[in-house]
This record gives C-alpha cells, sequence and structure tokens, in this order.
C-alpha cells in the first residue's frame, strides 16, 4: 500500500545510510539496463520497456503482465525497476499478507488518482499463486478496464495456479534462469560500485566458484553470501576473500568436484558402479557430491535411466519406468525439490535385484552382426503386400502366430547364418527368473517340440 510513516523512516535511513541495507538490496538495478539476464524480455517495444515509459502509449496502452519463474532470477527485481522508473502511481501487495479488502482498496485509489490527476498505477502483485481464485476474481474488473496496470509474480505454473480469465487479460512472461555468466556479472558489479562494497576486497577465481555453486543460479543467494565472505575478510583485515573465508562465512565447503573435468566423470562412474553393486549408501554419497557441486540434475537422471537397462533390466522390469519418471519429473520441477526425486530414484535402483543380460544380449548380437554374420531375411518373413512378391516366394509358408494355440509358431526367424544363436541368457535374479523359465518353452516350441500353451 502507500508508504506509512515507519516505512517512510526506512526509506530515509537506506537514504542517509546505504551500508544499513542488505547487498542484495543496495545492488538491485536503477534501470532496466541495468538487470542482469531476462534480455528476451527487456528488447525495445517490449511489455516492461513500455511499462516504464519507453514508446508511445495511447489506445496501445501498456498490458498487464504475469512474472514466472523460481526464485531469485529477477521478478521482484523487474519491478522495482518499473516502480523507481515509471512516471506512473505504484503500489506494492504481496498475496500472503493481502487480500480482497487490500485488492479493492487498491483499486478505488486508482480510480481516484486518474480521475483527479490522470495518473495511472501500476500493481505489484507478489506471490499471486496464494491468491485464491475468488481473490483473483477480483482483479478482473480492473486489469479489463486498466483502471490498473497490474505485474503479478509467480514461481508456479500459472496455467495451473491462475484462473484463466485473469491470464487471458496479461501477457505471460516467463522469467529464464540465471547462468553463472549472470551471476559473475553481478558479484563483479557489487564488489566494484559505491553502493557495493567500492572495492574493499576482491574475489579470486575459486573463492568466485564456490560463491556461485552455493548460490544454484540465485541472485540474492550469491549476493547475501558475497557480502558474508567480504564482511569476515574485513573483519580479519584482509583485502581478499579467499575460499576459506567463503567456506567459513557461509559454513559450507567446497566439493572438489569440476564439472568440465575428471570429477565429473569419476563421480559419476562411482555413483552408477555403487547403485550396480547394490551400496545405496555409496549411491548416496556420490549423488549428495554431485547435487551439491551443481551437476545438471537432468545429467544425474540420464545416468539413471542408462542403469536400469545396464545392471537392472528384467530383473525388476518397474526400474527403467521409475528411471524415466525421475527424469521427467527432474525436467519439470529443477533443483533444490529435484534432489528428492534424484534421491528415490538412487535408493530404488541400488536395492533392485540386478541383472545385465539386456547389455550382454545386445552386446553379442552387435558383434555377430559387426563379424558379417547378418545373412537375407528367410523369405517367409519377408514384405508380402505388394504386387508380385508372392512370385518371389515373399510371405510364403508364413504361419500366423496367433492361429495356433499358444500363439507360438513352429518356424524359423533368425537368418540361417545365426539360426539357433542364444544372445539372451537369463539370470534367476528377482523377476527374471519368471523369463528364465519362460525363455527355455518358448524356444523349444519354435524348435517344433512342446505343446499347448507356453506360458509366456
Amino acid at each position: 500500500m502507500e508508504p506509512d510513516l515507519f516505512t517512510a523512516a526506512a526509506e530515509d535511513r537506506r537514504e542517509t545510510d546505504p551500508a544499513s541495507s542488505p547487498l542484495a538490496v543496495r545492488m538491485r538495478p536503477r534501470t532496466l539496463d541495468e538487470v542482469v539476464g531476462q534480455q528476451h524480455l527487456l528488447k525495445p517495444g517490449s511489455p516492461l520497456r513500455r511499462l516504464v515509459g519507453d514508446g508511445a502509449g495511447g489506445p496501445a496502452g501498456a498490458s498487464s503482465v504475469i512474472l514466472w519463474g523460481p526464485p531469485g532470477i529477477g521478478k521482484t527485481t523487474l519491478a522495482y525497476v518499473v516502480s523507481q522508473a515509471t512516471r506512473k502511481r505504484f503500489v506494492e501487495l504481496s498475496a500472503i499478507t493481502a487480500g480482497v479488502k487490500e485488492v479493492r482498496a487498491v483499486i478505488e485509489g486508482a480510480k481516484r488518482a486518474a480521475g483527479g490527476y490522470g495518473k495511472d498505477t501500476v500493481l505489484f502483485l507478489d506471490e499471486i499463486h496464494r491468491f485464491s481464485k475468488a481473490q483473483q476474481d477480483s482483479l478482473l474488473p480492473a486489469v479489463e478496464n486498466r483502471w490498473v496496470t497490474l505485474i503479478a509474480a509467480t514461481t508456479e505454473n500459472p496455467y495451473f495456479s491462475i484462473i484463466s480469465p485473469l491470464l487471458s487479460r496479461s501477457l505471460l512472461l516467463t522469467l529464464e534462469p540465471l547462468t553463472d555468466e549472470d551471476l559473475s556479472a553481478l558479484m563483479r558489479r557489487a564488489l566494484t560500485e559505491e553502493r557495493g562494497l567500492g572495492g574493499a576486497v576482491t574475489l579470486p577465481a575459486d573463492a568466485e566458484a564456490h560463491l556461485l555453486r552455493i548460490a544454484g543460479g540465485d541472485a540474492r543467494r550469491a549476493l547475501t553470501a558475497l557480502e558474508a565472505g567480504a564482511g569476515s575478510a574485513i573483519a580479519q583485515g584482509e583485502s581478499e576473500i579467499s575460499l576459506r573465508t567463503v567456506e567459513e562465512a557461509v559454513d559450507r565447503a567446497a566439493v572438489k568436484y569440476d564439472r568440465d573435468g575428471d570429477q565429473h566423470y569419476d563421480v559419476a562412474s562411482a555413483l552408477i558402479k555403487s547403485i550396480r553393486g547394490s551400496d545405496v549408501d555409496a549411491a548416496l554419497h556420490y549423488l549428495a557430491r554431485m547435487i551439491e557441486a551443481g551437476e545438471d540434475p537432468r545429467f544425474i537422471a540420464r545416468r539413471l535411466m542408462i542403469s536400469a537397462s545396464e545392471d537392472i533390466g528384467l530383473a525388476d522390469p518397474t526400474a527403467l519406468p521409475l528411471a524415466v519418471a525421475a527424469a521427467q519429473a527432474v525436467a519439470m520441477i529443477g533443483f533444490p525439490e529435484a534432489a528428492l526425486t534424484l534421491s528415490h530414484a538412487t535408493i530404488a535402483l541400488a536395492l533392485a535385484p540386478k541383472s545385465n543380460t539386456a547389455t550382454t544380449a545386445i552386446g553379442a548380437a552387435l558383434a555377430d552382426v559387426r563379424a558379417g554374420l547378418a545373412g537375407p531375411v528367410p523369405t517367409h518373413l519377408r514384405d508380402g503386400h505388394y504386387k508380385g512378391a508372392a512370385k518371389l516366394g515373399h510371405a510364403v509358408g508364413y504361419v500366423y502366430p496367433h492361429d495356433v494355440p499358444g500363439a507360438i509358431a513352429a518356424q524359423q526367424y533368425a537368418p540361417d547364418a545365426v539360426h539357433g544363436k542364444r544372445y539372451y541368457e537369463p539370470t534367476r535374479y528377482g523377476a527374471e527368473a519368471r523369463y528364465a523359465e519362460v525363455v527355455e518353452k518358448v524356444r523349444e516350441r519354435l524348435r517344433g517340440g512342446g505343446s499347448g500353451s507356453s506360458g509366456a
């Protein structure tokens, strides 16, 4: 709402004593040109540019917008820049503390400001997904009639958390995760600018890399950790924020893990070998190291999917669907919650019965093909749907399995060169024990022996 006496006093203190504010607050961009990342939303003529007065208004006035993205990537910052740069009246509400009463008060104030002073109102509503359907409904008339220009921020998927009438009356702007390059630029600015640390300390490469891992793409977290490290260094009379100082200041050790070097592959290999060896505790240790080091969760999920087929296979046929589901969930939710999904899948795979027969079977088949053991496809298996195929003997003599008892016809399927070869040799572990029994009965039926149902 409008600033009260206490809010005004806090603002005055920030003006006279900037250091009283957290570094993340002091380093907030003052213009859209200072915003780090999100350049796809800041092009000339974009909705955000028009909100701060860039470009023409008139009948094509600025639209209400919904900013969607994870925490710490700039939603509130963009709203703050608009509040500083716009020539419009700016009101801020949080859906955590506000309700319909407060929304209606803002709308009435906007009408009075527009009628009495010709001044438009921008309403920033943070955490809009926390509003109920009825509370969101209260915004519709104001947005539709442009009594206010709404900037709503949400970390939840708006297609599930925001009512469709409000979505249809607003532009949905998706914010992209901040890259390490974005955060590095932000920290360098904080180190050198007077409103930041004013050049009081420097940041070597190893300490910066550790801060980037701690941040996990969150700008606020990066600046908060940087401020803690700088404060500790200055208190000790040091001009450099060393890696040791950062570790002590934020109580988080640097993980010896290079995402582009040997550690990346060594730890990933150790994770898979621990799962293969059914050591669930070791597997969780290596998983934790990868997560803590900022490894791409999609890379971890891909390795788990491979392990499900390579090391478990038919011993637990549910392993692969579980790993695939985990990969899909990780792609949808990202860190930090993705750590729970990866843990779920890792534990399940480590404790599943093991079989590498899917690996050895295709390996043996590939070896024969590469050695030239291919040969022509038996004529009765060839395509017989085109004119003249029967004259060539194609599909002639083929027995349709569903026409015989047990749905297994005694006929040759493999080329002569590999006829009788056994590539799949099932184990007796877990669910594969059933396949071991079935495959012997099936092979006997294919050779022309046995009768009745195969049990397949």
